[in-house]
């Protein structure tokens, strides 16, 4: 039976604190293993749009803020937030694809995968995140550093419409046409954002034929060679092409080499052809002294299903996760130096550091009308995995020592879907322009004057 509010029924679950199902909800509520120290007053499992109105009425009669939550990763778990209501939207996986004008509308909670897997049979493709398991909904919201942005843009430049529910009830329509600014808000605000997105109407590409990965890991000692020559080469490489560092704080032992700490160049191309993507990563493969690799993959086809599969073995679920970023104006030699003592004494060989190179594209016509903005020449994400709650803070200081040796001076950017909120007031407004913060802060009073909406979950100055 629906939950009748006085503002009319609730087809979904609404679950008070202290009910036999809360603690189960709130658990599913995260996909970190790290589940905060932070408990809403009531959770709403949504059915469909339509109870999204009066939950926020009956909301704003019991004086709760709201969260929502779209079924990702959001590694401080801002959805999470003391006494309010959480609106959980991981139900709204509709999906619908029409080839003729190659565009989709979909639901907040579908993931990568989904979509990746409803496009394939109409040689469809969209920037969908690294992970398989991240929703489109707070991806998207967040601007959406997904695959081959370095051609495509972010994600978000990809979303045509959006349906939203605003503080006061009403069902909009966003686009850049109808509510321009809440649609620029919703392109890069993320969990700071001032409604609720019930579906998205998408802009689609034509699928790579070809796609091709390579890599190369070398041992962390050579890691100043590697990274000066895997950046130069790098930047330049067709925009077709994604190339990222990673530094991990340890690796298998090989034939020729012991455990320890690794850095590995991986480049994929996404290519019309075959020839056009070996062409494209041929000064990879010519590295000048890739006699020095622990290990080397020479270009092989691979699929956007095998590429999430490979990121599931670095982001395993059921694992404890803080992260955090850096844009910087610094170059990426300068960083990864300052934090190659940090990787090495990692609390936990899982941990690892990720310098994708050029991560998203700098057309300006791919950038226009949107919250976010690409904030610095360099850009790295720390990662501490681990799986032992008696490490948590071992773990978690960890984190904040390397991002500190990253940017001491404290003045670099960072992306909001993956900075830790929790870290300092400043992350959330660090992770804008100026003018971009000041702006997000007016719509705010705008749409949302009565503060119903929860904003970023540290306090913002």
């Amino acid at each position: 039976m629906p939950e009748r509010t006085p503002a009319g029924p609730i087809e979904g679950a609404l679950i008070r604190r202290g009910d036999p199902g809360y603690d189960r909800a709130r658990t599913d509520a995260v996909w970190n293993g790290l589940l905060p120290e932070r408990f809403p007053e009531v959770i709403l499992q949504a059915a469909a749009e339509g109870d999204i109105p009066p939950a926020l009425a009956w909301a704003r009669a019991q004086g709760l803020q709201v969260s929502t939550r779209s079924g990702g990763h959001n590694w401080s778990g801002s959805q999470l937030r003391d006494g309010g209501l959480l609106i959980d939207l991981s139900r709204l996986r509709h999906c619908s694809v029409d080839p003729a004008s190659a565009t989709a509308e979909v639901g907040p909670a579908v993931t990568g995968r989904d979509l990746v897997e409803a496009l394939a049979p109409h040689d469809l493709a969209f920037p969908v995140g690294h992970c398989s398991s991240v929703a489109v909904g707070g991806f998207l919201l967040s601007g959406g550093l997904g695959w081959n942005s370095r051609a495509w843009g972010p994600a978000c430049a990809d979303v045509l419409e959006i349906r939203a529910v605003t503080a006061d009830g009403r069902t909009v329509i966003c686009s850049e046409t109808e509510n321009a600014d809440l649609f620029w808000a919703a392109r890069g605000a993320g969990p700071g954002f001032f409604a609720v997105v019930t579906g998205f109407r998408l802009g689609l590409h034509p699928h790579p034929a070809a796609i091709t990965t390579t890599s190369l890991t070398f041992p962390s000692a050579d890691l100043e060679r590697v990274t000066g020559w895997a950046v130069r080469t790098a930047r330049d490489l067709p925009s077709n092409v994604e190339t990222a560092l990673v530094l991990a704080a340890s690796g298998e032992a090989t034939a020729t080499a012991p455990p320890g700490p690794r850095i590995t160049v991986g480049a994929t191309a996404f290519a019309a052809t075959r020839e056009e993507a070996l062409a494209a990563l041929e000064p990879l493969d010519a590295c000048p002294f890739a006699e020095r690799a622990l290990s080397r993959q020479p270009p092989e086809p691979t699929s956007f299903a095998a590429l999430h599969d490979g990121a599931g073995q670095l982001w395993p679920r059921a694992h404890r996760y803080a992260a955090d970023t850096l844009w910087s104006a610094e170059s990426y030699e300068t960083l990864m130096a300052r934090i190659a003592d940090a990787v090495v004494r990692a609390p936990s060989g899982r941990s690892l550091v990720l310098a994708p190179v050029q991560p998203v594209s700098t057309e300006p016509a791919l950038l226009r009308n949107m919250a976010f903005s690409a904030l610095g020449e360099s850009y790295l994400v720390c990662y501490a995995i681990w799986d032992d709650p008696a490490a948590d803070g071992a773990n978690s200081g960890w984190l904040r020592e390397t991002m500190a040796a990253a940017d001491p001076s404290g003045r670099g950017g960072h992306y909001i879907a993956e900075t830790d909120l929790e870290a300092d007031a400043a992350r959330a407004r660090r992770s804008y322009t100026p003018a971009d913060w000041d702006r997000l802060q007016e719509l705010k009073l705008t749409w949302d004057p009565d503060n119903v909406f929860h904003s970023y979950l540290a306090p913002v100055t």
